[in-house]
C-alpha cells in the first residue's frame, strides 16, 4: 500500500471512531441539547444510506461525504464538552474491537422500505 494510500485509510478509521464517539456522546446526558441536535444529523447523515448526492455519480458521489461529514463531525466536536468526548472515544474504540452484531430483522426493513419505494415509483409511472 503507498503511503497516500495509507494515510486516506488511516483518515477513514478515525473519522469512523469519531463518527461513533459523536453517537455515544449523543447519549450522554451531560451533552447540551444544542450540540444534541447537531450530533443527530451528522449521525443521522453518516449511517444513512441515502446521500445528498448519490454515490453512483462519479466523483462527486462520494466527494459530498468527503467534506460534509468531516465538517459535521468537526463542528460537533466543538459543540461536546471535552471531558464527554474523550470517554465517548474510549467506549467507541471498544464498540469497534467488538464483532458487529447482525441484524436479519433491520435488514429486511430496509430492503422492503426500497422495494417499496421502487414499487410506488414503477406504480406511479405505469398510471
Amino acid at each position: 500500500m503507498s503511503p497516500k494510500l495509507g494515510r486516506i485509510v488511516a483518515w477513514a478509521r478515525s473519522l469512523k471512531r469519531e463518527v461513533v464517539a459523536v453517537y455515544l456522546a449523543l447519549r450522554d446526558p451531560r451533552t447540551p441539547w444544542y450540540a444534541r441536535v447537531v450530533s443527530a444529523v451528522v449521525v443521522a447523515y453518516a449511517f444513512s444510506p441515502i446521500d445528498l448526492i448519490p454515490d453512483f455519480i462519479p466523483v462527486l458521489g462520494f466527494l459530498d461525504d468527503a467534506i460534509l461529514l468531516p465538517i459535521g463531525v468537526w463542528l460537533t466536536l466543538r459543540l461536546i464538552p471535552a471531558e464527554v468526548m474523550r470517554q465517548a472515544r474510549a467506549r467507541a474504540d471498544q464498540q469497534l474491537r467488538q464483532p458487529k452484531p447482525v441484524s436479519w430483522v433491520g435488514g429486511l426493513a430496509v430492503v422492503s422500505a426500497w422495494l417499496g419505494a421502487v414499487g410506488g415509483c414503477y406504480w406511479l409511472y405505469t398510471r
